[in-house]
């Protein structure tokens, strides 16, 4: 059964939270997430929500006391955004390193310098090797459902790992869009109970973890392994959360993809607008279609293959990595280079800028008349 209202998507996020039925919350305000944790200590407070609220002093703090919290057993979650998830840096490695399953939202922001408070990705793409299951959303119903996804996911005894959600800040965190929530008791037969933890406290046991040259890549190609077999038990989840909520999830969305000759991929708000521009280049004839990417890591190079082969595409990326490219480009380059396909790398709306759906239209137009540059930057 469902409830039809309308939140902004701070709130969607802290309403998924409250769902979830976190044990322990680690709060430090930043914009633009700060009103989704005021709104979850607004719970607390009220009895709706029976967790701890740990009121910490710094990012970092706040993703080390979750961590401790999420060893011993407890379902966990924090918020960051931009700076603050540089200041967690080091925890948020850790966290990854040892496969500790909590959730923490990031509401994307502009890294500085110069200061920034608005929205790109480059904050939540600089953890895309921290061994954390990465899920992005386009809008406020995915940022509420994929919350709910991303505890299961973390807890599952198949994946066990920590899962951040990325949202576009202001643009989806300040928004108010119509949401459909599920109800309490359908949330909690889907996520069900955390029953294990990391320590086991009838055999305790202190480890060192320092790791020699003989024993370093030993961890590491665990992860690796177990990021492998991720993939396709996060797909199953994802068709579970889809049969109870009647929104199909998937790692990628294509949209008019199956007879298109020109493709555009994107992740996040601004998929949105890439989807009118593709409805506005189908109305005048040209076959363009969508690739959005709702699932960055593990990264669906299997389900991105089966579309792009032979084809032109525009990859959007509100990011950029100096010295190499758009990440999300760069992303799709490496598993096109014997698919005989030619990746277009648009760079835009770094720091907040707006990119509307024509400009998206006439880049793809210049795009199909071979009149765009490998990389181009829309100023």
């Amino acid at each position: 059964m469902k409830t039809i209202t309308s939140l902004v998507g701070n709130h969607a996020v802290a309403y998924a939270v409250k769902q979830a039925k976190p044990n322990v919350l680690a709060v430090y305000p930043i914009t633009p997430q700060t009103t989704m944790l005021e709104k979850l200590a607004d719970y607390v407070s009220s009895g709706e929500l029976k967790a701890e609220l740990i009121k910490v002093e710094s990012e970092h703090s706040a993703m080390a006391s979750i961590f401790g919290a999420a060893l011993a057993g407890a379902r966990v979650f924090t918020a960051t955004a931009s700076q603050g998830l540089l200041y967690m840096g080091e925890m948020i490695y850790w966290v990854g390193g040892a496969r500790v399953p909590l959730v923490a939202a990031i509401a994307t922001r502009a890294i500085g310098a110069p200061w920034s408070i608005w929205d790109d990705h480059e904050d939540f793409l600089t953890k895309r090797d921290a061994a954390w299951i990465q899920l992005m959303a386009q809008n406020v119903q995915e940022a509420y459902d994929l919350t709910i996804q991303a505890f299961k996911i973390s807890e599952d005894k198949k994946i066990i790992a920590p899962c951040m959600l990325g949202f576009d800040g202001f643009i989806l965190t300040h928004t108010m869009e119509r949401l459909e929530l599920l109800d309490d008791s359908s949330v909690d037969n889907f996520i069900g109970k955390r029953d294990f933890s990391i320590i086991d406290f009838d055999n305790p046991v202190g480890i060192g973890t320092v790791a020699g040259p003989q024993t370093y890549m030993g961890y590491k190609y665990s992860i690796k392994k177990a990021f492998d077999g991720a993939k396709e038990r996060i797909k199953e989840i994802m068709k579970e959360y889809s049969e109870i909520s009647n929104i199909d999830y998937q790692p990628i969305e294509c949209y008019k993809c199956d007879d298109a000759d020109y493709l555009i991929a994107a992740m996040g708000a601004w998929s949105g607008d890439a989807r009118v521009a593709v409805d506005m280049l189908r109305s005048e004839g040209k076959k363009v279609g969508l690739i959005r990417i709702i699932m960055f890591r593990p990264f669906p190079k299997e389900e991105i293959s089966k579309y792009i082969k032979g084809k032109d595409i525009l990859v959007l990326d509100r990011d950029y990595s100096f010295g190499s490219g758009g990440i999300l480009a760069n992303e799709i380059k490496s598993i096109s280079y014997n698919l005989d396909s030619k990746i277009y790398s648009l760079i835009a709306g770094l720091g907040g800028k707006d990119v509307s759906e024509k400009e998206i239209k006439t880049l793809a137009e210049k795009m199909i008349n071979k009149e765009l540059g490998d990389e181009e930057w829309l100023m």
